[in-house]
């Protein structure tokens, strides 16, 4: 079949019309690899022509911030234009909602679609190695990607670079039936290019898009800052990653601190032992479980659906260095991935691997990455051992069940993704185990509220898959315990202010001898317990809120910090912040926070809503001061 060759994304997206017909079904990879200039002029010519339908089956669509606070937007809206650039495209579809537009999405962008009616109705609730099927089954018959290019001696060579997770898969299921089915890629000269599966020649596609046009700025994560409780619950993780083992990590905070606190037990291992003794200095480890501690000799082994900016830094300290025979190359591998997704850092390190670690870096489809069930299953399992599969969760209920995407409600903050894929994976690899890690408490609008509960409307885990739990206060290994011990061992790692109220539950409902009580080492699982080990830590130089450097200057690293103490705070709170502050405590402040103020241009406040923002940022300012300098 012909490869065609396009200059301009507006020729290409008429040939996909006539090619496709007048009812368009596309698919387009989850997060990075989306051709936002494609993907637009396809859905302004819809719009324009009434005759035309589109539907679109993706996930994780990714859109810049643009937070509805004017505190927040006032701080967003500069950083934004230096982050992504004043060209970069916003996806239509996102931004413009149309009704001859007809999105589907197996994952949001966390938050996102919470107040759309139609993004929650069309939500398709999927494992994510089940969507190539569903893809294949809804009929759909394109998928449109971003592309990186490479000339060779050989030839011009392409990679599916970001995104080989679905598309391999769906290509397959295509291919196999016979099944017609059109392959566009769109060149993006700053993606990089990546072997593995991902590799392809001209042949794979349908078309080809190298436009000049297609030079803005890849989508890349901001560094935000790292909190204490983050820290904390990064710091336990780290203690069950066993040398010569496997990793599986996601993003966000949450796994840069669980990176960060391997950092320190390896190239630290005496300020790590110290780190450990305070934290059980009044408390205990569960009684069964392993603590690993020492500095890494032979390595760990990558593997993840999602490789993100934690395994270069495992890579850069010597720790991502076990190797695996990849079936399909033969060469030795030290991690596998299906897609990535981070920070500007990460993709210039990705776009200039050295031979080595090029060599051993290898994408591939997500139903190698997320699933045993394979020709190669026994040679998968041997590549897999001491498996340590990490995911956040956004509550846990006391008898070991794990809500991770979906509200009470019913409405869908993000979605399953793989997470159940690798939750039941550790329960049938023998050496290999399952790590929920959540806050213990939430706090919106200033109300405190507890992440850990009797029952849930909604489970993303259930209770038989139940495993190793992790939140600020500690671990509870509950994979081969009873109900009671399950109960007991949660509220050993529960904030004490709901302890006693989740215990009588559980006594009401007979699911724990009614004489139980929690221990005394337990009772003290308060913020103030979190603070003292978080000092204990900065004395060191170690629990930083930026330990992998930031996005931001200086200037905003404070404000950024700042507005986290602000954003969840009640409005009751934000007055009684506001009106503590006297003329003579913001006059030393002022000139303290100058830049800051500058910054946020309310030096000089042109009305009294903008000098409450001053006085409230002030006041925030003044609270992180002490927690940004070492004690």
């Amino acid at each position: 079949m012909k490869t065609h060759e396009f200059q301009e994304i507006g020729k290409a997206t008429e040939w996909l019309i006539q090619k496709l017909g007048k009812q368009m079904h596309v698919a387009t990879p989850l997060g990075l690899g989306k051709p936002n200039l494609l993907l637009n002029q396809l859905v302004e010519r819809v719009e324009g022509d009434p005759s035309l339908s589109l539907r679109i089956s993706t996930a994780l669509s990714l859109t810049p911030p643009s937070p509805k606070p004017d505190l927040a937007r006032r701080f967003f809206e500069p950083f934004g234009e230096r982050q992504w650039g004043k060209n970069y495209p916003l996806l239509r579809y996102v931004t413009h909602p149309s009704p001859s537009v007809d999105v589907h999405e197996f994952y949001f962008q966390a938050g996102s679609a919470l107040s759309s009616a139609r993004l929650q109705q069309n939500y398709q609730s999927i494992n994510y190695t089940h969507v190539a099927r569903r893809v294949f089954e809804s009929n759909a018959q394109c998928i449109v990607q971003l592309i990186a290019k490479r000339e060779t001696p050989q030839g011009v060579r392409y990679s599916l670079s970001c995104n080989p997770d679905l598309t391999l898969d769906v290509k397959d299921l295509y291919d196999q039936a016979q099944k017609p089915f059109v392959m566009v890629g769109v060149v993006h000269p700053d993606l990089a290019f990546l072997g593995g599966e991902a590799e392809v020649d001209a042949s794979f596609f349908s078309a080809i898009v190298e436009d000049p046009k297609v030079d803005y700025e890849l989508f890349a994560l901001p560094r935000v800052p790292i909190d204490a409780v983050d820290h904390a619950i990064g710091f336990y993780a780290s203690l069950l990653v066993p040398d010569d083992g496997t990793l599986q990590i996601g993003i966000g905070s949450l796994n840069d601190a669980i990176v960060h606190s391997l950092l320190i037990r390896h190239q630290h291992p005496d300020a790590y032992q110290a780190l450990l003794h305070e934290c059980y200095s009044k408390t205990e480890p569960p009684a069964e479980l392993r603590l690993e501690t020492r500095p890494f000799q032979h390595g760990l082994y990558g593997l993840s659906e999602m490789i993100t900016d934690g395994f270069m830094h495992l890579r850069n300290a010597g720790i991502l260095k076990r190797t695996v025979h990849d079936e399909l190359t033969g060469r030795s591998t030290y991690l596998h991935g299906a897609f990535f997704l981070g920070t500007k850092p990460f993709y210039h390190w990705l776009k200039n691997l050295s031979p080595e670690d090029y060599a051993g870096f290898r994408m591939s489809r997500i139903s190698r990455i997320n699933d045993l069930y394979d020709p190669n299953e026994i040679l998968l399992r041997k590549q897999r051992k001491n498996a340590r599969f990490m995911n956040t969760c956004m509550s846990v209920n006391l008898l070991g069940g794990a809500a991770s995407e979906t509200l009470e409600d019913g409405r869908v903050v993000s979605g399953v993704g793989g997470q159940y894929n690798f939750v039941s994976m550790a329960h049938e690899l023998h050496d290999a185990r399952s790590i929920l890690m959540l806050r213990s408490t939430r706090t919106k609008h200033g109300k405190r509220t507890s992440n850990l509960v009797w029952s849930q409307g909604e489970l993303t885990i259930p209770r038989h898959l139940r495993d190793i739990v992790i939140t600020e206060y500690g671990i509870a290994d509950i994979r081969n315990t009873s109900d009671a011990e399950t109960i007991a061992a949660l509220l050993n790692i529960t904030d004490s202010e709901f302890q006693e109220e989740l215990l009588t539950v559980a006594k009401q409902n007979g699911k724990i001898n009614a004489g139980y009580e929690i221990p005394h080492w337990a009772r003290d699982n308060t913020p103030a317990r979190i603070d003292r080990l978080h000092r204990f830590a900065r004395k060191a130089s170690f629990f930083s809120p930026f330990p992998f450097g930031s996005d931001f200057t200086p200037t905003e690293e404070n404000i950024a910090l700042a507005l986290g103490i602000l954003e969840p705070m009640g409005p009751l709170d934000l007055v009684r912040l506001a009106v503590s502050r006297t003329p003579s405590s913001d006059a030393r402040s002022h000139e303290r926070w100058s830049d800051e103020l500058k910054r946020m241009d309310l030096e000089h406040p042109k009305s009294i809503q903008e000098s409450i923002y001053r006085r409230l940022l002030l006041a925030a300012l003044d609270k992180i001061d002490s927690a940004t300098q070492a004690p």
